[in-house]
């Protein structure tokens, strides 16, 4: 409410078509008698006996048919005002088809409980040739109008350019390969939530955090410990932006979230991202160190990528040692074939380190003025990792700091001093960590449906039913992709909220095997925690209403991943290496590090000339051909199978 420039994000459309169409719901949730004065249903769907709640004008209210009310999806009882007419939808869609337009999202008033007209609008637009239709009642029936339509739109607007893309793609390959099937090979994708989708099933609205989904999805069954359970933070740093998550055995998960200004309403891994990546530009402005979120981008990038760029984070972590020239390939300049630029670095530094002397008026070193942004970059990385911890009641040292992305390793240590975190895992897959999740990932199919019970001991028989038929289906699907027996898992949820608030949260009941009886699920106690850990307190005396029931099956690709890291270490043979030592050591190198300032003899190691089981201490750097990992003065690294295992002593 104090922003002074409030800029709108564009709306995604470029023209809206309003349907002469009308549905209501009879009764409201709310009804203290809501379940007496309900509209009753057979089991054919026909009305028994009608409306007898407030507003009843003592007529029959649909006992004869008049007026039309049918039973929606979510049980309530739906009255049909006005069906949309077909010839003035032929004719209205007519005419958008011939100024050109090929995609539409539809989205109609309680279609998540009634979708009958948005399906009969989708016919009829498929019939007039539009390639793309998004039905919100399709994509998400949830309640919430204006977020199901906004994310029906995003589909909308993102669906056509993603399958221009897949039909390149598979251009180039036999047609079988589009088809898919159980002994034939496939193409999945990865969908935003970490779950693996095939081209039937994946859209635009499932893609947007697709990418980092697949970081998180490799550091969490790459880092996890069943026994020992430490929750982990994953600290994803590429080159424009930092992505931050949190894995405590299970995948967190949001059902709303708001991306470039659009609010989408799609389940999403819980990853909080910010700007500050290698290429976020380093400026000096009203006597601040500034660390993006402006970025270099990869056209011009970083001054020493001999290209004119401005000043970048990659810039200050080779300015201080941090990046070793000799070890990136030749691919910068104009004719790409030359090595970094370390000199337009440091002219660019001397510049802005006058500048900020002069307005101190101090004598602050090079060294000095370059640690300044590289402070200032850490902080901005750590500020979401404190979010998704001590905001929601985590102790942030408590966890284990999962470091990856291109970038990810010359700031990890000094990101976990900060944070007081002690630990710090990273995989030797960790620059490319995000594809070699997707590679770990399992197969994900979901079903959900819309529900308006309150929940109680009589409503809980019904969605249970409901929850059961759910999963068969989900199990189903899931065995004719190929996943049977123990390899699949079922998480059965109620999205609940306390009556009188908008706020629903997914309660998970159980997530039992695919072959074993479902047990005895305390929906209301999964709630009441999950409540009561994000706001503080419970609203006791109201009643809890269940707005949708959710199913998803989990296909196991991989029985097992072998023992984790922490059991390896339990049993590793250990092998101190010193620095004196040149049998391993590469070469030295200088390296600026804080409270120490320059070690010009920092040892330098290749990752693969180092084995299992050997222990080597800071100041160290690590390389190989996609990263380079920088350990602090005090800090002992452990290599295993695959990680490098990093304690920060005090």
């Amino acid at each position: 409410i104090f922003d002074l420039n409030i800029r709108r994000a564009a709306p995604l459309y470029s023209t809206v078509l309003e349907v002469e169409e009308r549905v209501t719901l009879v009764g409201y949730t709310s009804d203290p008698q809501a379940a007496e004065h309900a509209v009753q249903f057979n089991d054919d769907g026909k009305v028994t006996r009608g409306y007898r709640g407030p507003g009843w004008d003592q007529n029959v209210h649909g006992e004869t048919g008049e007026p039309e009310i049918v039973q929606g999806l979510s049980g309530e009882a739906v009255q049909i005002l006005r069906r949309p007419d077909e010839e003035t939808l032929k004719a209205d869609l007519g005419k958008l088809r011939e100024a050109g337009y090929t995609s539409i999202a539809v989205v109609l008033a309680h279609s998540y409980t009634f979708p009958d007209h948005e399906l009969f609008i989708g016919r009829v637009a498929k019939s007039l040739g539009f390639t793309h239709i998004s039905l919100s009642s399709q994509l998400l029936p949830m309640i919430k109008m204006v977020p199901r339509g906004v994310s029906s739109t995003a589909d909308a607007y993102l669906t056509p350019i993603l399958y221009e893309y897949l039909d390149g793609f598979f251009a180039g390959f036999d047609e079988q390969l589009r088809a898919g099937g159980i002994d034939t090979p496939r193409v999945e994708f990865m969908a935003s939530d970490g779950g693996l989708l095939d081209l039937d099933n994946f859209s635009g609205l499932k893609s947007i955090l697709s990418g980092p989904a697949g970081g998180v999805v490799g550091y969490a069954l790459t880092s996890w410990d069943e026994k020992q359970k430490f929750p982990i933070i994953g600290l994803d740093v590429g080159g424009t932006s930092t992505d931050v998550s949190r894995y405590d055995g299970r995948y967190e998960t949001v059902y709303e979230t708001t991306t470039a200004g659009v609010t989408i309403q799609s389940p999403q891994l819980d990853i909080n991202t910010v700007a500050a990546g290698g290429g976020s530009c380093l400026t000096f402005r009203n006597g601040l160190f500034l660390a993006g979120p402006e970025s270099a981008g990869a056209e011009p990038g970083p001054a020493c990528y001999r290209k004119g760029g401005p000043l970048a984070v990659t810039d200050a972590n080779l300015m201080l040692g941090r990046l070793i020239p000799d070890y990136f390939p030749k691919i910068f300049g104009k004719t790409a074939d030359q090595p970094l630029d370390i000199e337009a670095s440091k002219i660019g530094f001397e510049k802005v380190a006058k500048e900020i002397n002069e307005a101190f008026k101090s004598n602050l070193s090079l060294d000095e003025v370059v640690y300044g942004f590289i402070k200032v970059a850490n902080e901005t990385m750590a500020r979401p990792i404190r979010t998704l911890t001590e905001a929601r009641g985590f102790e942030t040292a408590k966890h284990i700091l999962a470091s990856f992305g291109g970038a990810g390793g010359q700031h990890a240590c000094e990101i976990a001093k900060q944070l007081n975190i002690k630990r710090i895992l990273i995989h030797r897959y960790s620059s490319i960590l995000s594809a070699y999740g997707l590679a770990l990932a399992d197969r994900a199919v979901e079903q959900q449906e819309p529900s308006a019970e309150i929940f109680s001991e009589s409503s809980f028989a019904r969605l249970l039913s409901r929850l059961n038929n759910r999963t068969n289906s989900v199990k189903a699907a899931l065995e004719k992709q190929g996943f049977s027996g123990r390899r699949v898992m079922l998480e059965r949820y109620l999205n609940m909220r306390w009556e009188g608030t908008d706020t629903a949260l997914m309660a998970l009941g159980s997530s039992p095997r695919g072959d074993e009886d479902v047990p005895k699920e305390d929906f209301e106690d999964a709630f009441k925690k999950a409540y009561k850990h994000e706001f503080g307190f419970l609203l006791e005396g109201k009643r809890i209403i269940v707005d949708d029931i959710k199913v998803r099956g989990i296909g196991k690709t991989f029985d097992s991943l072998g023992p984790s890291v922490f059991q390896e270490l339990a049993e590793l043979k250990t092998n101190k290496i010193d620095h004196a030592d040149t049998a391993k050591k590469e070469t030295t190198t200088s390296v600026y590090f804080d409270s120490v300032g320059r070690v010009n003899d920092t040892p330098v190691y290749k990752l693969p000339d180092l084995e299992v089981g050997d222990v080597l201490h800071g100041p160290a750097i690590i390389l190989d051909d996609t990263q380079t990992i920088v350990v602090v003065p005090d800090a002992e690294v452990t290599v295993t199978r695959n990680h490098l295992y990093i304690v920060l002593h005090d």
